[in-house]
Formats: structure tokens, sequence, C-alpha cells
């Protein structure tokens, strides 16, 4: 059978009908909306409130490396930017649990994810964690890879390796962009669209308001 001998009208009706009838299933799943955007908030609480909470447990310290201009940051007046990233943190993080001035909460915490990408993680590039190859890797993951690979044969040759890789292999963190950006692509579906329906506070405060 010959290609030419397939493509033909009656081949395009059907092949028109099948993704009408896929599109039409698709569109039943509308009634699931809800879902997506409920995930995208679960999974950002832990990340926001972990990262608030352990700036505030170490609030001295944050401070002074907001502040100094020799390995830090060098932002003035460190301890109001710490205060204010520790508050959108940690609110965003009650906010987004129980879905709570989603749209308004995400722009403080996109604003966050945008400086923390820029000042902390642009000049390592995009990996979080460092790789040898791939379209991301760069001189500096490269010879992070290289050194890893140097420090995993000594830890062979001199030390019980297999004790120390029971609990999950070694890796060189590069703190790239990588995960800041992906937090903000994140933040900004949640800006556009929402906390969702039916599990979230701002979806049952506008049904209250528009029945009044």
């Amino acid at each position: 059978m010959h290609f030419k001998d397939v493509m033909t009208p009656d081949f395009f009706q059907r092949l028109l009908h099948l993704l009408r009838v896929i599109h039409k299933g698709l569109d039943k799943l509308k009634c699931l909306d809800f879902i997506p955007p409920l995930l995208l908030r679960l999974y950002l609480v832990p990340i926001f409130w972990m990262a608030g909470t352990n700036k505030l447990a170490s609030f001295s310290d944050t401070v002074e490396w907001f502040g100094n201009t020799d390995g830090g940051l060098g932002l003035p007046v460190p301890w109001l930017f710490v205060t204010l990233v520790v508050l959108t943190e940690v609110l965003g993080a009650i906010f987004l649990l129980v879905g709570f001035g989603v749209r308004l909460i995400s722009i403080p915490l996109i604003i966050v994810m945008f400086v923390a990408g820029f000042l902390v993680h642009w000049q390592n590039g995009w990996l979080a964690i460092a790789e040898g190859t791939g379209i991301f890797a760069t001189e500096r993951t490269i010879g992070a890879i290289e050194r890893l690979t140097k420090a995993k044969s000594l830890l062979q040759s001199y030390g019980d390796y297999n004790w120390l890789t029971e609990n999950g292999s070694f890796a060189i963190l590069n703190n790239g962009i990588e995960f800041a950006a992906t937090y903000l692509v994140m933040l900004l579906v949640l800006l556009f669209s929402g906390g969702g329906r039916y599990v979230s506070v701002d979806y049952w405060l506008q049904r209250h308001f528009r029945e009044i």
C-alpha cells in the first residue's frame, strides 16, 4: 500500500472525526480543573515555608549575608530586606496552603524569586545540580564534575564508599537559576489562574459575595 493510497478524503474525514471525539473527551476534564492549581499551591507551600522559617531562625546571619559586599548580596538596609523576604515567604506559604489571596500573594513571591534568581543564581548558569554534559553544562559545571569524580575516586580508595553513598549519591550544588525559574513560572500560573475552585478560600469568598 502506497502513502498516496492512504491519504484519501475519506481518511482525512475519519481523522477529523477522531480529533473531535478526543477534543470532546478532553473537554470533560474541565470538571477537574481545580486540581492543577491545588497541586501547584501544595508543591510551593513547603518550599516557601522552609525558606522563610530558615531565614528567620538564622536572622542575624542572613542579615549579615544580605549586607555583606564581600561574598554577600551587598544590599543597603539588609535587615529590612530580610524582614520583607521572611514575611513574604512565610505568609505566602500560609496563603497558598489555604488558597487565600493567591493571585495577590503571587506578586511579591514572584518578585522574590526574580530578585533571587538575578542576584544569587544568575552568574552560576541554569543548572541547580552540576552536570558535565548536556546543553546547560558550562565550564563551571564541567569542572565541578571533574572534581567530583576525583573526590569519589579518593573516597572509594580510602573510605567506606558504600556506607557513604548508602542514602544517596554525591552531587555538587551548582546553585544556578533552575529552581528559582521553575518556582517563578509556577507562581505566574497561579497569578493568572488563581487558587482554583472548591479547595481555596478565594473561591468560596468570591462565590459568597456574588450571591449577596
